[in-house]
C-alpha cells in the first residue's frame, strides 16, 4: 500500500473507482468492450503466490517479476484495476511518476508506480464478495464455470495491457487465493501455485506487529482503512477478518487478537488446510530458506518454472531479525510445531 498522503482529487478518484461496486463492474465491462481479448490465446502457465501474510509473499513476487517474464498488476494500474488497458491509455497523459517510497508496513520494501502489488483481489471482491466476505470472517468458496471463465477473461485483459508484445505470463500475489485454490487450478490447470511458509512463532509475531501497526495507521487515517477494504485486504488492522476454511478448524472466537496464540491459531488453520487441500503440484516454499540461501532457492524455483535466473535478483533478500515470544500456550505451540514439521517435509 502507498503511504496515504493522497491529494483530495486522488482520494476522490479512488472512491469513485473502488468504492462503488457498480462503477467497478462498469469499468470491467468497458474494458471488455473496448479491448476484446481472446482468453484462449493467453499463456497458460501463470504463477499464483498465495500464503499467509508476512510469509515473504511480496519478496517472492518481486523476485519473479524482476525476470521480466511476467505481467502483474502494479500501482500504475490503480485505481481502475479492472480496466488496465483503458486506464493505461487514459492516465498516460496526466500521471506523473512518484519518487520511490517505503510502503506502509515499515519493512524497508520500497515501492513506486511500477512495483507489482496484490490488486487482483479487487476482481474477486467486486464480483464474488458476497460469497466469501462475511461480517467477521473470510470463508472458503468454490468457483463455478462462469466464474472461472470470467477470471480467465480478466487475466487475459491484464496480459493484453502490457506494453511489451512478448508472450508474458500472468503473475499474482494474492493471499486470499488460499480461499479458492481449487478454483484457481480449475481456471488454469497448467498454473503453478506457490505457498510460502515461515517458522510459526516468528510468523505469528510478525503478524501481531503489523496488526498493531495498521491499527495505529487506520485510527489516524480513515482513508487508509477504506483503501484496505476496497482492496479486499483483511490480514490485519481494524478491518481484520480471519480465514475460515472449515467448521473443524481451531476456534479463535475466545482468543484476543492482542495475543500471540490468536495469530498462531491463524497460522495453524491456514497451513493445516493447505497441506490437506492444495492442488497437486503446489509448491510449498520455505521463507527461511529464501532468506538464508536466496540465490540457491530462487535459482531452483525459477528453473522449475522454466524462466531464467540472474544472480542479482536475490541480492537484496536478507534474514529478518528474530523476536522472542514468552508464555505461549503449550498446546497451541505444540500444534504449530507439528504442522511446521509437515511443511518442512513437503517443502520445495
Amino acid at each position: 500500500m502507498l503511504n496515504s498522503n493522497y491529494s483530495f482529487s486522488a482520494k476522490l478518484l479512488h472512491e469513485l473507482a473502488l468504492g462503488s461496486t457498480l462503477i467497478a463492474e462498469a469499468s470491467f465491462d468497458i474494458e471488455q468492450t473496448l479491448n476484446k481479448v481472446d482468453p484462449g490465446r493467453v499463456n497458460e502457465s501463470p504463477v499464483f503466490v498465495a500464503g499467509l501474510a508476512r510469509a515473504g509473499t511480496t519478496i517472492l513476487m518481486r523476485s519473479l517479476y524482476q525476470t521480466h517474464e511476467f505481467r502483474s498488476l502494479t500501482y500504475r494500474d490503480m485505481p481502475f484495476v479492472l480496466m488496465p488497458s483503458t486506464w493505461g491509455k487514459l492516465s498516460a497523459s496526466f500521471r506523473q511518476d512518484m519518487p520511490p517510497t517505503e510502503r506502509a508496513h515499515g519493512d524497508s520494501i520500497i515501492i513506486d508506480y511500477d512495483s507489482p502489488e496484490a490488486f487482483e483481489e479487487v476482481f474477486w471482491r467486486v464480483f464474488y464478495g458476497k460469497q466469501y466476505i462475511k461480517e467477521g470472517q473470510l470463508e472458503r468458496h468454490g468457483l463455478d464455470n462462469l466464474a472461472c471463465d470470467q477470471f480467465r477473461q480478466y487475466v487475459a485483459s491484464v496480459l493484453a495491457s502490457a506494453k511489451s508484445n512478448d508472450n508474458l505470463r500472468y503473475l499474482s500475489k494474492n493471499n486470499s487465493n488460499l480461499l479458492r485454490l481449487s478454483g484457481i487450478k480449475k481456471s488454469f490447470p497448467k498454473s503453478t501455485i506457490i505457498i510460502p511458509f515461515r517458522e510459526p512463532v516468528q510468523h505469528a509475531l510478525s503478524l501481531y506487529r503489523q496488526h498493531k501497526n495498521f491499527i495505529s495507521i487506520q485510527s489516524d487515517d480513515k482513508f487508509s482503512l477504506k483503501y484496505m477494504n476496497w482492496l479486499g485486504h483483511h490480514e490485519f488492522g481494524l478491518n481484520h477478518k480471519p480465514f475460515v476454511f472449515s467448521d473443524n478448524q481451531m476456534s479463535t472466537t475466545a482468543m484476543s487478537q492482542d495475543s500471540i496464540e490468536y495469530w498462531l491459531a491463524q497460522w495453524i488453520n491456514t497451513y493445516n488446510y493447505t497441506l490437506e487441500h492444495a492442488p497437486d503440484g503446489t509448491v510449498f516454499l520455505s521463507y527461511d530458506d529464501l532468506c538464508l540461501n536466496p540465490g540457491e532457492t530462487l535459482a531452483r524455483l525459477m528453473t522449475s518454472l522454466n524462466i531464467p535466473y540472474k544472480d542479482a535478483i536475490g541480492n537484496k533478500i536478507t534474514q529478518p531479525d528474530n523476536h522472542t515470544a514468552v508464555d505461549v500456550d503449550e498446546k497451541i505451540l505444540a500444534a504449530s510445531q507439528k504442522t511446521y514439521s509437515r511443511l518442512l517435509a513437503a517443502k520445495f
